[in-house]
């Protein structure tokens, strides 16, 4: 679909549906936003593929996509959330996201699209335009269809997910998952946080740590404003390298391995200016977050032993043990913080409180025929 009567028409049809299937196929090798380059909607009476490319405006498919009376059926949904946000400042919502619903239903942690489709429907998706570039024009046939198929069988995917939570009574479980993705924060993480990504930077400190969160501030502000991907800008490991060795020249700054001259020449000295700013400055701190937990022997057992307690909870319940608790968690809750996860709502009922009368020696664990099972 690459003209606004067209358009128009469809969007004309969609107005009446409670829910649509939505994908997108996207470029970001040489950007840094997500270049949308095709917009996929279902239902179950219509589907269509949309150009953005060829369309000057979008806003009656957007204002669609941003109706709140319309859930959004989305699988792995995240980067997808992220090319609206950046469209248009904020997210559609309500969603639903296949993925994250599978794990209520039994399925691997994070399973694929074609992998679901399969285990689901029984068809075998073809995967052969999974790496193509969707900017370039005109698109084969073949390539419309691969598209198509990302929401055709999610409309069936969708009814048949929903119809079992509902069976379950799991539908509610969803709720905090899928508002969390609509979450702006999780899609706009402030240059001032970007160190926190750079590969390494939790083995600095002092003076280099306060560098690299200056110039991955500047990295960050500067890929934004130019439309670049970070490492076009500076390189995590040439970031690593200029905060160790602190650089207070432009000469000193062109003997760290890996600078262009492109990079000195237009970039050298806001870098070297940055370098001797930051020196001296008290770095922010690592968030509490990254610290590990420390156990005893006899306590990490126990977290060896709730580990198999929430598997079988989770195989009782049809249920990926994932959704319930991990590892860190239960090592929390061994240390006595009941602020986790697995102590809230629906967790609780099902892990949660087992877990804690396990803790409190109130129940015990046998093997019968080779299967755990738990006695009161």
């Amino acid at each position: 679909m690459d003209t606004a009567d067209a358009l128009d028409g469809f969007c004309a049809a969609l107005g009446t549906a409670d829910w649509i299937a939505l994908d997108t196929e996207f470029l970001r090798e040489k950007t840094y936003y997500p270049k949308l380059c095709l917009l996929q909607i279902a239902t179950p009476d219509i589907v269509a593929c949309i150009d953005p490319l060829a369309l000057a405006d979008l806003s009656p498919l957007l204002d669609i996509i941003y109706d709140e009376r319309i859930t959004k059926v989305m699988h792995s949904g995240r980067q997808d959330m992220e090319i609206f946000f950046h469209l248009r400042g904020s997210l559609p919502a309500p969603v639903f996201d296949t993925q994250i619903a599978a794990l209520l239903l039994g399925y691997p942690e994070q399973v694929g699209y074609a992998n679901l489709v399969k285990a689901v429907l029984g068809v075998e998706l073809d995967k052969l335009h999974t790496r193509a570039d969707w900017s370039l024009r005109p698109l084969s046939a073949e390539q419309v269809q691969y598209a198509a198929d990302d929401v055709i069988y999610l409309v069936e995917i969708y009814r048949q997910m929903t119809a079992r939570l509902a069976e379950l009574g799991r539908i509610e479980w969803l709720a905090e998952d899928f508002a969390a993705m609509v979450e702006p924060a999780l899609y706009d993480t402030p240059p001032e946080q970007a160190w926190l990504k750079v590969k390494g930077g939790n083995r600095l400190h002092g003076d280099s740590l306060a560098i690299l969160q200056t110039l991955a501030q500047w990295r960050e502000t500067t890929a934004r404003k130019k439309d670049r991907p970070k490492g076009w800008i500076l390189r995590d490991d040439a970031l690593i390298d200029i905060a160790r060795h602190k650089p207070c020249s432009l000469d000193a700054l062109g003997k760290i391995r890996g600078l262009s001259e492109g990079l000195l020449r237009n970039s050298g000295n806001r870098i070297v200016g940055l370098v001797n700013d930051a020196v001296g400055k008290t770095p922010t701190p690592f968030p509490d977050t990254g610290k590990r937990i420390k156990l005893s022997p006899d306590q990490g057992a126990l977290v060896d032993v709730m580990l198999a307690l929430v598997r079988l909870s989770g195989e009782q319940n049809d249920l990926n043990p994932a959704v319930l608790a991990t590892r860190k968690q239960l090592e929390k809750l061994v240390l006595g913080d009941t602020a986790v996860a697995v102590m809230q709502g629906w967790r609780k009922k099902l892990a949660g409180e087992q877990l804690v009368e396990f803790l409190n020696g109130e129940l015990r664990l046998t093997v019968n025929n080779g299967r755990l099972s738990v006695e009161l």
